[in-house]
């Protein structure tokens, strides 16, 4: 995927969680409800973690050098965990703390009916965010499901941002359940208790994100699909067979691919030249994202044994 699908779903976000946070701090300071408190620094969190996936997006963008011979690629999956971990701490941790401070010195709240309008407005942009998101994830999902889509995706701002946006509209529903319910019975444990909710599906969903943010950063390899078509392009032409390969991801839109080859015996050092050369572009040409690929040439042990 190129990084226009990603960005238009980033920007949506961006705008959407920035007027979300604004409008929540003030039903704050009007109605002192911690659900709102807690949805407050949740669309801070979400906005400034946007921001941060288009600077990884930015920086990523940065010429090769020699000491980062393969570029920056990898700065996209780098800020891309740092989003989950702030999305941990700035979001689930404070609403846990909040939540369990309120049930423990519950407070009566003023003027809900304007929390619930606000939280009714953030439902509605939110969804606009969240569907801009699927609308762009679908181009890139194939017949994938939408957990195998966030688990193997290679490309880290779109699952992001879905997870993001998932987490804050089931976020902005509990808040409105919260408030809503402190209002009807006039008891504040509601608001407390939809608070204590909202820290743990954010500490669930900032869970997720690290552990698939972490096991890009390591480095994963190509999909099994892309794969088998490197391997069925490779083994053509004058090459025998593949011995073995490694792939990596050094970007998420860049496959480093080596490969022992087994050629054709007796062939001068043109023809192998030539092989090679063949064999990386019917590569490139089924695989665009394979731009770095290094062959060993070789012959077939296991011919030569046998005869």
């Amino acid at each position: 995927m190129s990084a226009g699908g990603g960005t238009k779903a980033i920007v949506a976000a961006l705008v959407a969680n920035a007027g979300i946070a604004v409008a929540k701090f003030i039903g704050f300071l009007i109605t002192g409800s911690s659900s709102m408190l807690a949805e407050s620094v949740h669309s801070v969190a979400d906005t400034s973690n946007q921001g941060l996936l288009l600077l990884g997006q930015k920086t990523a963008q940065r010429k090769a050098t020699r000491l980062h011979p393969f570029g920056y690629g990898r700065d996209r999956y780098f800020w891309s965990f740092v989003v989950a971990l702030l999305l941990f701490s700035l979001g689930s941790v404070f609403a846990l703390y909040e939540g369990i401070h309120k049930l423990q010195h519950p407070e009566a709240l003023t003027s809900p009916l304007v929390a619930v309008g606000i939280l009714v407005v953030a439902i509605g942009l939110e969804t606009y965010s969240f569907m801009t998101a699927i609308s762009e994830s679908k181009k890139i999902k194939g017949d994938a499901s939408w957990w195998g889509f966030i688990r193997n995706s290679r490309t880290p701002e779109l699952p992001v941002v879905l997870l993001e946006d998932l987490g804050a509209l089931v976020g902005l529903v509990l808040a409105l359940l919260g408030v809503g319910f402190s209002m009807i019975t006039g008891n504040p444990v509601f608001d407390a208790l939809g608070t204590i909710c909202i820290g743990v599906l954010l500490g669930i969903i900032a869970i997720i994100l690290i552990i698939e943010m972490k096991s890009l950063l390591i480095g994963e390899g190509a999909s099994d699909a892309d794969l088998d078509v490197i391997c069925d392009e490779l083994a053509a032409g004058k090459v025998q067979r593949v011995i073995h390969i490694k792939t990596q991801y050094i970007g998420p839109e860049e496959i480093l691919v080596a490969a022992k080859i087994a050629l054709e015996p007796q062939l001068s050092l043109d023809d192998v030249a030539q092989a090679i050369n063949d064999a990386e572009q019917r590569v490139r040409n089924r695989v665009p994202h394979a731009r770095l690929i290094y062959l060993e040439p070789d012959l077939d042990r296991s011919t030569v044994a046998s005869s």
